[in-house]
């Protein structure tokens, strides 16, 4: 899961939109869900036929209203739709083997959020083969454009999204100035999650600016047929969590967008590019961006005390953002908390670290999650909710104490959840002589 628990991210962090859709891009639901911006209409007819024509103009539209400017000339490629499917699955997955989607399965089913024996690389492919209209390649400078079944309404406003993103990068540098790439966001996935959704926030709210000012009677026309027939099978199929952890950047991306486009409009958004927000509760609360930035928490390295056959898979953050998509949103209804109690459990987020150790032969695993918080009132109430998801999830604990509840499982061996003054760590290992031992290296640091 070093690519922020899935692949979904990898998409986001090549700034690649794929996924622009009906249950993306069109304004009447983003509407509903953020205070839309207050612009004059224009009365506009667009004169232009071609379909590059068209995107030049759309580019001077969105310029015009964004105040960044295109310094370099933009290499556009007009693609079926066979053949972007064909270019985004050969992009995507060149990287990304069955044994890596193999990792990420059993790690989110630890975590609670994927059900047992998912396919989850079959599933991306399948899905990133549904929701394809067209993308910017920060890596190589490139915009892909379907083109075969016309460049009508949603065509048009995807491509003001996507050209923000031109925008974006020439003045600020996705990939290198603002360390958008795979590398660094494999261990710095916070920072990552909360760049992605400042990124297509922006973006989002740049197309919903040119609906208002510059689409068409016929663009409305075509935008709102579109919304009306389109269908998602294999989206609407997707695990719960992973629904929402794909709309993450873009509606909770706009939110904060918006509010800071709320102080002093675009120039806000980019003082934002200059001085990035760091971690995913700086986006779900904009009032803590930029001033409360997570702390360091440190899990030891407990290879030694595991012994021969086990592998560290993963070290990486959960984040708030995480932590409120495994309590609302497992894999099974049983275990899910209420939307609210969910959101109040995992705000006063502080900062985490958790690591994951599995061992082929044997094909068990051990995970180690330590999470602090803002308060103590902010941890007894993450405490309270883990010990009702336990409960939920694992039946009848097998010990309870005040400060400490642990389950003895069939699948997932023995958890504990245990409580240290701002403090709350999750420890599941196979065994209670192997859960010992590896309590008493995290108390003494390690190996």
């Amino acid at each position: 899961m070093n690519k922020k628990l899935t692949l979904s991210f990898l998409a986001i962090l090549l700034s690649a939109c794929v996924l622009i859709s009906a249950v993306l891009i069109v304004a009447v639901v983003l509407i509903t869900r953020s205070k839309p911006v207050q612009v004059e209409a224009a009365a506009v007819t667009p004169t232009a036929t071609s379909i590059d024509a068209q995107m030049d103009q759309i580019q001077q539209e969105v310029t015009s209203y964004r105040g960044l400017k295109m310094d370099k000339p933009l290499n556009r490629s007009l693609l079926t739709t066979d053949k972007l499917k064909d270019h985004v699955i050969n992009e995507f997955f060149a990287d990304y083997t069955a044994e890596d989607a193999q990792h990420d399965e059993e790690e989110l089913n630890a975590f609670g959020l994927l059900p047992a024996n998912f396919d989850l690389h079959d599933f991306y492919i399948k899905l990133y083969s549904e929701q394809i209209a067209g993308y910017y390649d920060s890596k190589t400078k490139q915009m892909y454009v379907v083109s075969d079944e016309g460049f009508n309404g949603t065509e048009r406003m995807t491509y003001a999204h996507e050209f923000t993103h031109v925008l974006q990068d020439q003045t600020y540098d996705l990939e290198n100035g603002l360390k958008m790439n795979e590398e660094y966001c494999k261990h710095e996935t916070e920072y990552c999650a909360a760049l992605s959704a400042l990124v297509e926030g922006d973006a989002t709210l740049s197309e919903q600016y040119w609906y208002y000012k510059y689409s068409t009677d016929q663009d409305k026309s075509q935008i709102s047929d579109f919304q009306k027939s389109y269908t998602s099978p294999v989206y609407d199929s997707a695990p719960a969590y992973m629904k929402e952890d794909f709309l993450f950047p873009y509606t909770q991306g706009l939110a904060f967008v918006n509010t800071l486009y709320g102080e002093n409009k675009w120039t806000s958004i980019d003082d934002a590019f200059k001085n990035p927000p760091v971690s995913t509760e700086q986006i779900l609360h904009p009032e803590k961006y930029p001033g409360e930035a997570p702390v360091k928490v440190t899990v030891p390295d407990l290879l030694t005390t595991l012994g021969k056959g086990w592998t560290e898979v993963d070290r990486n953050v959960m984040g708030e953002w995480y932590t409120y998509l495994m309590l609302a949103d497992g894999s099974d209804a049983k275990f899910r908390l209420d939307d609210q109690t969910a959101k109040d459990a995992s705000a006063g987020w502080g900062g985490d670290t958790y690591v994951y150790y599995s061992n082929d032969t044997t094909k068990q695993f051990v995970l180690v999650w330590d999470s602090e918080w803002d308060t103590k009132k902010d941890s007894d109430e993450f405490w309270q909710a883990s010990r009702t998801y336990g409960n939920d999830r694992w039946g009848t604990a097998k010990t309870d104490t005040t400060a400490s509840i642990s389950w003895q499982t069939d699948k997932d061996g023995l958890v504990t959840m245990q409580q240290t003054d701002k403090g709350v760590q999750w420890l599941m290992s196979p065994t209670a002589s192997m859960q010992s031992k590896l309590v008493t290296a995290l108390s003494s640091g390690g190996n």
